[in-house]
């Protein structure tokens, strides 16, 4: 007998579901109606075009029908919906519920598929004379990003994941089999606590528009080898690569703010291999497009141009693979768990790899591939190396970053590197030296021929000058003590200057060289930024005591960069007097005010601030999730995030009838044996002997049973104190009685006896310094020079909109 569920709203569900079937159908006439229209011998029967047009607009509406029934959902907290229920909850506001819409698999394809759908409107308008090849290349892309959300079975095999699934369908649990089930269900699962930041509202949508972006130029590149319209391809594609290049490391660039700002790991890249996976195609087209613009002005390298732009946008549908196959999971906390989409992954990809390639053999006699070699002293001949030197860095990246999929496909157990982020830093910088310098000296470069003497002469006069300029900067950043670190420096200001001088021609009014110049100045001062702020970032938490936090503490934080504060106490850290004042809780974020003060000689204060870092408490995994709060000055950062605090937990009793762990810091378990010492904040505690005949009062021990006490001396606050936590073992159970020693601020407990390794456990709970003072242990760095890494980004995104503007008037109807 069927449940008659009360309660259920599935209007939006069905409604939802509906335009889905709507997206993909229209998709798939898009897809044919641009493919006969292309391939129609009468070019000037328009029947199948307009066809095109109409179902890929209609696809567009039908996007949009299903994000805005998947938002109604969310927003409504509708938890009879499993996507709702599994990133949603009532707490939050209305702009992170937003980013619930893009947490999962299902929000983000469906992002990808809304930004592609406008992106095609678009190439419908400004395509001219390509709209029917380009846009039959785009709308196949279409139809497989819109079976990702089809979520429907067709003989047996699933297509999809629909975001309209109803938890009852997605779950097995009891309460399904009561009518009332919503009733239970007083809340969803909330959003990931590190997503709860306004860059996660922005950068998702950035980063997929930047993805759907790079379908056009990769478009543009088919349609070319399909119709035979080898050489033309380059303009009119030239503008969308510069926008996808320019949206995609905007969107790279925000995630670095996200992670610098909501992360605690104390920086803004940590080579992370879903970070990988959507640099690599951003640096590919880089190079493309470097490359477009040399063959447009020489004929030379087309091939080169075609590959790397083809390659691009393959390497996104990598990445999409690499992230959501659950293939990264022990490698990366960025990337999806797999939700049996893997298969129709590899389809997108193997068919919009095998496609390009396939088209280009079968035309490879006829691609315009020039027999002549270019000159050594032509730019298009240093575009070229600078574009192969760019390859090979991605390489390096995907090499690495792929050890996951080596491992699956030959069942092989290569380990990644350890530290990753020395493995890419040392490749990384040689290839970063080499891109830098290549920038620099081309711009003095000509297409075709250059006059070398007049070459020599503006370069050795802007390379005397960089050699003086870097030698200040690096005394000035004290980088001295790393060879890699002065060439990088001198890379970076050597193309800040030779750019420097085009860019002083385009004031005189040749305007349009201004785009590259631009972004190249800003590209090195993002590198001198990146460089400086990671080799000369200081920790200013240092903790000088020699005591550590436990264990379970040292896991994941190195106790010597960490400093425990006490409410109302002040503590010295490097220049400042630090202070925590108290905390305060909005939704599920305590926020900790520290203050900041800085006292010259004479006692006055000369700076004065508080940072608010933040945590989300998880009682039941017994950690946090920190966010840290930065004080931005023009020269540097300083950076705080707490590591630690106590948590609120329930209360647990202890063997002595108390409920009092949670006014002690975690506990620290050592392996210990007779004579041995152990350190704690105030004082030492020696393991004197073991007690075989320990008794326990009010409990009579039976034949059998074995109860051992641990005869210990602590010594603290200048007086010695005697305690014997006693272990029982009484039939088939294990018990052990603890003993506070409250003038020291401890709590003993001997937990286990480890005859395999003759230890036996105690385990120390160590009150914070005032037993009713709250605290919190806390990790500041001071990162310098980082505005040069922000400012460099601004810069160049300018120069990419001021190429892009150039490159759009050379286009002309063809």
């Amino acid at each position: 007998m069927d449940i008659q569920f009360t309660g259920e709203n599935l209007l939006p569900g069905k409604l939802g579901q509906f335009f889905i079937v709507l997206s993909f159908g229209t998709s798939i006439l898009s897809l044919l109606s641009y493919y006969f229209a292309t391939t129609a011998k009468d070019k000037l029967d328009l029947s199948w075009q307009k066809l095109g047009r109409l179902a890929y607009r209609l696809n567009l509406f039908a996007i949009i029908g299903v994000g805005a029934c998947l938002f109604y959902i969310i927003y409504n907290h509708m938890f009879e919906y499993h996507y709702a229920w599994a990133h949603s909850s009532k707490t939050l506001p209305v702009y992170y519920i937003i980013s619930c819409f893009w947490e999962g698999q299902e929000g983000s394809f469906w992002l990808w598929t809304f930004w592609q759908g406008v992106l095609g409107c678009f190439v419908i308008v400004k395509a001219k004379t390509w709209e029917n090849s380009v846009m039959t290349v785009i709308s196949l892309s279409q139809v497989f990003l819109a079976s990702m959300i089809l979520g429907v079975e067709i003989l047996g095999a699933k297509i999809g994941s629909s975001p309209f699934v109803l938890l009852r369908d997605a779950l097995e649990a009891p309460i399904f089999s009561r009518a009332d089930y919503l009733s239970l269900i007083e809340d969803g699962n909330g959003l990931n606590p590190l997503l709860q930041n306004y860059w996660m509202v922005i950068h998702p949508p950035t980063l997929f528009l930047g993805f759907a972006s790079m379908i056009i130029p990769f478009a543009y590149g088919v349609a070319a080898v399909w119709e035979k319209r080898y050489s033309d391809w380059v303009k009119p594609a030239l503008p969308w690569a510069l926008f996808a290049v320019m949206i995609l490391g905007t969107g790279i660039i925000m995630g670095s703010f996200w992670a610098y700002e909501a992360l605690n790991f104390g920086g803004f890249w940590a080579w992370d291999p879903v970070e990988n996976a959507s640099i690599i195609p951003w640096l590919t087209l880089i190079a493309g497009v470097h490359v477009m613009i040399a063959y447009k002005n020489s004929g030379h390298s087309y091939f080169t141009a075609l590959f790397l732009v083809i390659i691009s946008f393959v390497l996104v549908l990598y990445a999409s693979f690499l992230t959501r196959s659950g293939i990264l999971g022990d490698t990366s906390v960025h990337a999806f768990t797999s939700m049996g989409m893997d298969k129709q992954l590899l389809i997108y990809l193997a068919v919009f790899t095998i496609l390009p390639f396939v088209l280009i053999i079968i035309n490879w006699k006829h691609l315009p591939i020039t027999q002549k070699d270019e000159d050594t002293y032509s730019r298009e001949f240093w575009l070229f190396i600078g574009a192969i030197v760019l390859l090979v860095s991605c390489i390096q990246i995907i090499a690495t970053t792929s050890i996951p999929v080596f491992n699956a496909i030959f069942g092989t157990e290569i380990a990644p590197p350890t530290d990753a982020i020395q493995h890419y830093n040392k490749w990384q910088i040689a290839f970063a030296f080499v891109i830098a310098t290549i920038s620099a000296f081309s711009q003095f470069l000509k297409y075709k021929k250059t006059d070398v003497r007049k070459f020599f002469i503006s370069l050795a006069v802007t390379f005397i000058v960089s050699i003086f300029l870097t030698a200040g900067l690096v005394y000035a950043m004290d980088i001295y003590s790393n060879l890699m670190y002065i060439l990088m420096t001198w890379a970076a200001v050597f193309s800040i200057l030779c750019n420097a001088k085009v860019l002083g021609e385009a004031f005189k009014g040749k305007w349009k060289l201004s785009g590259s110049a631009v972004a190249h100045i800003g590209f090195a001062l993002l590198l001198v930024g990146a460089l400086v702020a990671a080799a000369n970032n200081k920790v200013v938490s240092l903790n000088n005591t020699g005591i550590g936090f436990g264990d379970e503490f040292a896991k994941n934080n190195n106790p010597r960069e960490n400093i425990i504060l006490y409410k109302d106490e002040p503590a010295k850290m490097d220049k400042y007097t630090v202070t925590y004042l108290g905390d305060s809780t909005s939704g599920v974020n305590t926020y900790y005010r520290v203050n900041y003060k800085v006292i010259n000689t004479e006692g006055k204060v000369t700076e004065n601030f508080n940072l608010y870092p933040n945590a989300q408490q998880n009682a039941k995994m017994k950690q946090i999730i920190a966010s840290p709060d930065t004080k931005h000055y023009l020269f540097h950062d300083i950076y705080t995030h707490v590591s630690s605090v106590p948590l609120k937990e329930e209360h647990h009793e202890d063997h002595e009838g108390h409920s009092d762990d949670e006014n002690y810091l975690t506990p620290v378990v050592h392996e210990v044996t007779v004579g041995d010492t152990i350190r704690f904040r105030s004082g030492f505690l020696v393991v004197k002997n073991v007690n075989k005949n320990a008794t326990i009062k009010d409990i009579p021990l039976n034949k059998g049973d074995v109860s051992i006490g641990m005869q210990l001396e602590i010594n603290a606050n200048n007086a010695t104190y005697q305690a014997e936590p006693i272990f029982l073992i009484k039939g088939n159970s294990k018990v052990d009685f603890g003993k506070k020693v409250d003038e020291a601020g401890l709590k003993l407990r001997f937990t286990n006896v480890l005859p395999e390794k003759n230890k036996l456990e105690l385990t120390v709970y160590e009150k914070p310094k005032a037993e009713k003072k709250d605290w919190i242990v806390l990790k500041a760095i001071e990162f310098p020079y980082i505005n040069l890494f922000w400012g460099g980004t601004i810069i160049m995104v300018i120069g990419f909109i001021l190429s892009i503007f150039r490159r759009s008037k050379e286009v002309k109807t063809v």
